[in-house]
């Protein structure tokens, strides 16, 4: 379980295939903090750390993730999102976010706004029943309120401190992004299905 508050930046330093598993190496100054086993969140998708050496380790994603996500698209030197996961008794300053991301979604457009940055993006309207209007989203790991939103598309806010701190800074538009909706959202359309 995570919160979509951000810790650091990695930046991939190597891209291993083995079969249909990808190898991620991670440069990260958390690095030396984690441990073989401990769940990480990347750009909001929880990965297990299977080995540490100094300021990298490596995380391995299977053919599942990289389908159903933006991994299957990352490359050396790109910088990553880094959460740990949540310590029970902690302060929840995002919201609840699992780490198993819904769908993928597009940056349409980024705009500067006096000193903040709006984001557009779009997503697959099957997912339409699982947004609202200033509710929350994951957006590559990071905690967001969403507005203006649409059948298939919303915008979000930037502060300054999250652009700089985040992925944010290098997101343009036509990338990729991964998108976990609300989970409290998810059990509410779900026990409407089934009564």
């Amino acid at each position: 379980m995570f919160t979509g508050i951000i810790e650091s930046k990695a930046t991939i330093r190597d891209v291993l295939r083995e079969g249909t598993n990808v190898h991620f190496m991670m440069e990260c100054r958390l690095a030396p903090e984690l441990k073989i086993d401990q769940s990480v969140a990347h750009n909001g998708v929880c990965l297990t750390v299977v080995d540490i050496k100094g300021d990298v380790y490596k995380v391995t994603a299977v053919a599942e993730t990289l389908a159903k996500t933006t991994l299957g698209n990352w490359k050396q030197g790109d910088l990553i999102n880094i959460e740990r996961s949540l310590v029970l008794g902690a302060r929840l300053d995002g919201h609840f976010v699992q780490g198993h991301v819904d769908t993928t979604g597009a940056c349409t457009d980024k705009q500067t706004a006096d000193g903040s940055w709006l984001f557009r993006f779009r997503f697959p309207e099957a997912y339409a029943a699982l947004i609202i209007e200033k509710g929350s989203i994951c957006l590559n790991g990071v905690s967001l309120t969403v507005f203006n939103v649409g059948r298939n598309e919303f915008t979000v806010t930037i502060i300054p401190y999250t652009f700089e701190h985040t992925n944010f800074s290098a997101l343009e538009p036509g990338d990729a992004v991964n998108l976990e909706f609300d989970v409290l959202g998810k059990y509410l359309l779900r026990k409407g299905e089934i009564g």
